[in-house]
């Protein structure tokens, strides 16, 4: 089976031992590792894909801790970096009474954002199945050159590229800058993930049937409409399906749109659906591919944090079966 790669920031997320309070207001956190990229690797991972993460993480505990929470989720972290030039990003959270979640981070820099181009190696991509990343690494750094080399060298090889933008406009000097460099990085992708909440802000258009013109532009092959607890929505360019959302009793939100779209290239990556397949699928299996995605994020709501509230295939099989 081939290597799917995610490439961007893994830090340290803050999460809140209580709901219902403003983040000043926290008395006490837990810590858990987590970040966009590598979580979407460690869900690919803990279901038997073939994940490889690559980022740079500082010298210091924190980073220590991230590779250890990584590989015993079974994520190669060969290509993960270590520098003291800055340390490894935190982020602390704090849960409103419905599991969503507010965000304050430190990284200025942190070491992720000081990755530099001529780090990645084309090599690395031979046997590459496809490349995720995410839009908090967009930011004018080093990283954002080192997110183009990457991506240039997933698709000599043929490979299939992911995107899912992922907005968290406090880290950006400002909105337009985040939308911008969003909309540079959209022509890239095969594969789109962008949730409700998102999808004005990058396309100008609150309806997602409005937007679908203009998301199908460049590589764009399937785009995903991600709506919460009203479930997801998928698109060809001659195709779509929808199923709905799972009525459970959430926990922590956090993590659950990196779980959906780990868990959807998984089933791309299990059932060998190559760059060239992506846009004949028939809806039966749009269906199949989506539900999957759908439940296994579900799933990782009953849990606090990210990685560790992850199924692997059997438990995703036995929670699937109960439904």
């Amino acid at each position: 089976m081939k290597k799917i790669f995610a490439i961007g920031e893994a830090l340290i997320d803050f999460i809140p031992n209580q709901k219902g309070c403003a983040l000043k207001e926290v008395v006490s956190f837990e810590r858990v590792a987590g970040g966009a990229p590598a979580n979407v690797c460690a869900a690919i991972s803990k279901l038997g894909g073939e994940a490889k993460f690559i980022s740079q993480l500082g010298k210091d505990a924190f980073g220590d801790y991230i590779i250890e929470v990584l590989e015993e989720a079974g994520v190669g972290c060969e290509y993960v970096l270590r520098t003291n030039k800055a340390g490894t990003g935190l982020a602390f959270v704090s849960l409103k009474e419905d599991g969503n979640r507010d965000f304050s981070f430190y990284r200025n820099p942190s070491a992720d954002m000081l990755l530099e181009a001529n780090e990645i190696k084309e090599e690395w991509f031979e046997e590459c199945y496809g490349l995720h990343f995410c839009s908090v690494d967009l930011v004018e750094s080093p990283m954002k050159s080192a997110h183009k080399k990457a991506i240039n060298s997933v698709l000599a090889h043929g490979g299939i590229i992911s995107f899912d933008p992922n907005v968290r406009l406090p880290l950006w000097e400002s909105e337009e800058a985040c939308r911008q460099a969003i909309l540079e990085f959209l022509p890239y992708a095969h594969i789109i993930k962008v949730s409700d909440e998102e999808l004005e802000f990058i396309t100008g258009f609150d309806k997602i049937e409005d937007a679908l013109p203009d998301l199908f532009k460049g590589n764009r092959e399937i785009i995903i409409y991600t709506k919460g607890g009203d479930g997801a929505e998928i698109y060809t360019r001659n195709k779509k399906a929808h199923v709905p959302g799972n009525k459970l009793n959430v926990v922590d939100t956090t993590g659950a749109g990196d779980s959906f779209i780990g868990a959807f290239l998984f089933m791309l990556l299990n059932n060998q659906v190559d760059q060239g397949a992506l846009g004949t699928l028939n809806e039966e299996e749009l269906v199949d591919y989506l539900s999957f995605a759908n439940d296994y994020a579900g799933y990782s709501t009953l849990g606090k944090g990210a990685i560790g509230s992850y199924a692997t295939l059997e438990e995703i099989i036995k929670f699937r079966a109960k439904k």
